[in-house]
């Protein structure tokens, strides 16, 4: 048979977990429901992909989409982390709601041509991953205040001073919001973003 102090403790700590509980679920949306608030929400753009055609927000409704960025010339993390990627192309491309966007950082040497060499060079259906060009600002701005896979404190006064390299890639679901960011030279992240896919998919 319990103590009367014991059983008091027990008591105050199970209001604590329940009061807990209330403020989280009050103070984050969906807390309730074991969600994670998202990171941001992509904001509007457009951009080119390497068939010429323009791509904007709108293309991304209703599709899990997977962002990471590159550029054609690199020689380091670049060929390592779009390989990684391609597993997880490989496991969703004939998913009609799923959606790889690779964009470059250095749209001056990467056109829509050069991109779609690239493409070729990968052998992928471009319907499913596609490989974006457009302005620099526009693009680092994405990176950074709509994907979070780049820090904003990186922005400099003049943007042809500086240049995104990131091995980070952001997991986008069916509502347009950015949800994890993962490691793209990692497998074993990459493997854990391919879980979370199969989950977006079947909301």
């Amino acid at each position: 048979m319990f103590k009367k102090p014991i059983v008091y403790v027990i008591i105050f700590f199970a209001l604590l977990v329940v009061g807990f509980f209330g403020v989280m679920s009050m103070a984050i949306p969906g807390f309730e429901k074991g969600g994670i608030p998202p990171l941001s929400t992509v904001q509007p753009f457009a951009f080119v992909n390497q068939d010429g055609k323009t791509v904007t927000d709108k293309d991304l409704q209703g599709k899990v989409v997977v962002v990471n960025y590159f550029f054609t010339t690199c020689k380091g993390i670049c060929p390592r982390m779009n390989n990684n990627i391609k597993k997880v192309y490989e496991e969703f491309k004939n998913e009609p709601d799923f959606l790889l966007l690779s964009h470059t950082s250095d749209p001056e040497v990467d056109s829509a041509a050069r991109l779609k060499r690239y493409a070729d060079s990968m052998q992928v259906n471009t319907a499913k991953w596609e490989f974006l060009t457009g302005r620099k600002d526009s693009l680092y701005n994405m990176a950074r205040l709509s994907y979070k896979i780049d820090d904003p404190a990186n922005d400099v006064q003049n943007v042809q001073d500086e240049f995104l390299h990131t091995q980070f890639v952001a997991l986008v679901n069916k509502k347009g919001e950015v949800i994890k960011i993962y490691d793209g030279l990692k497998p074993s992240e990459l493997k854990q973003l391919s879980q979370r896919v199969h989950k977006l998919l079947g909301d």
